[in-house]
């Protein structure tokens, strides 16, 4: 074959996926068909009080399936979180893990998954590929429309010693199966559901001019664009309807979809290292990051930020590159506004020491391959910079 076509070959991964509203009850059927005998839920606080959490656990027990609930997990998921979720699976004898709510409870389950099958520590397995066992079966319900989790080969894990959030990406932790329903989104808080709306957005468009895009992945990252897009301001709202959260997580679907096979770029870089060593929401960093890097990268992928300019239906005629590159930053930030996320974070301050640190790391970060511009450090350092006035 010859070499030209070797490198336009794609790979595309993604689960068994059922969307629909109520698919959530579904998770005890399934835990029948994997012929489990005792599931881990992996959770939070939060999710367990909703009242639609019961139906899950309902479905399982009610075909005489044991359930060991765990709910120790934090915002952007800790190591020692993962390892006591390992250690607790294998003394209970689970076979099973079914997770339940936004990324950070999915990422542990899929670390939690890797420890006990793989055993060593969680952070061993950190990189592209490292994972050599594929885990327990994992069955993942999404909370929230953002991370996209549910159907990736990405799991983020916080390096406690460091502070820096480590990237595990492998096929072998792509979940079997996602359910995808929107009735608990519902109960997400608005601001939840701006920062995780951005976050999908983000995906989107880091997929779509990545450098390991393709067709195929081009195809779900434009429509994940136009469906979040034309309904996050409408999901934020208290009269949000059923319609308008189902398509906020189809949109995240398609957006995971995406970048799950296409990969990411510097916003989820930058986003990774600032949310490890200050504990910050992802998709608030991300949604704080995007028009940045936006503006630095259009010049390198001019097509693909066209493409996504029309599907957010920006004029398109008489305008030179600048001039759409400054109308698509400008559209991406008025958005971020409209939905309530401020363009700094006022209420965090760093020092300058802190922020040579997190360029360090983004730029290690394994998202950065895959940006369509190499950045300097310069570069990143004067965008944390924007981000807040340094210290000290």
């Amino acid at each position: 074959m010859p070499d030209r076509a070797m490198k336009e070959l794609r790979k595309f991964v993604v689960p068994e996926v059922i969307v629909g509203t109520d698919a959530r009850l579904l998770a005890g059927r399934y835990v029948a068909h994997f012929g489990a005998r005792r599931v881990m839920v992996v959770t939070d606080s939060q999710v367990v009080d909703q009242p639609w959490f019961t139906g899950i656990i309902d479905s399982i027990r009610q075909l005489d399936k044991e359930v060991e609930l765990f709910t120790d997990v934090t915002e952007n998921p800790k190591d020692y979180e993962v390892m006591l979720g390992s250690e607790l699976f294998l003394a209970n004898e689970c076979d099973l893990i079914v997770a339940v709510g936004g990324g950070s409870p999915m990422d542990c389950a899929k670390g939690i998954g890797i420890v006990s099958t793989n055993g060593g520590h969680i952070l061993d397995y950190e990189g592209v590929d490292e994972v050599h066992l594929p885990g327990p079966p994992l069955i993942c319900i999404p909370t929230t429309a953002g991370t996209s989790a549910d159907v990736s080969q990405f799991a983020i894990i916080v390096d406690t010693q460091t502070h820096v959030k480590k990237a595990i990406i492998s096929k072998k932790v792509v979940p079997d199966l996602a359910l995808i329903d929107p009735v608990p989104l519902l109960t997400m808080p608005p601001y939840l559901t701006a920062c995780t709306g951005m976050d999908a957005l983000t995906h989107a468009i880091e997929a779509a001019v990545s450098n390991a895009r393709s067709e195929l992945t081009d195809v779900h990252a434009l429509e994940a664009v136009h469906l979040v897009t034309e309904n996050l301001e409408a999901a934020v709202q208290p009269e949000r309807t059923l319609g308008t959260m189902r398509n906020m997580m189809m949109g995240s679907l398609h957006a995971g979809f995406a970048f799950s096979n296409a990969s990411l770029g510097a916003v989820h870089a930058l986003a990774h290292s600032l949310g490890g060593l200050l504990d910050l929401a992802h998709g608030e960093c991300n949604g704080i990051l995007l028009e940045h890097l936006i503006f630095l990268n259009y010049p390198h992928a001019v097509s693909q930020f066209q493409h996504l300019s029309r599907q957010m239906k920006l004029p398109m005629e008489a305008a030179n590159d600048d001039q759409l590159r400054r109308q698509l930053v400008q559209a991406v930030s008025a958005l971020r506004q409209r939905v309530g996320i401020p363009d700094t974070l006022p209420a965090v301050t760093v020092t300058p020491g802190q922020i040579d640190k997190m360029a360090e790391s983004a730029l290690q970060d394994p998202c950065m391959v895959t940006n369509p511009k190499k950045l300097t450090k310069a570069e990143v350092v004067t965008i944390y910079e924007k981000l807040f006035h340094p210290q000290g």
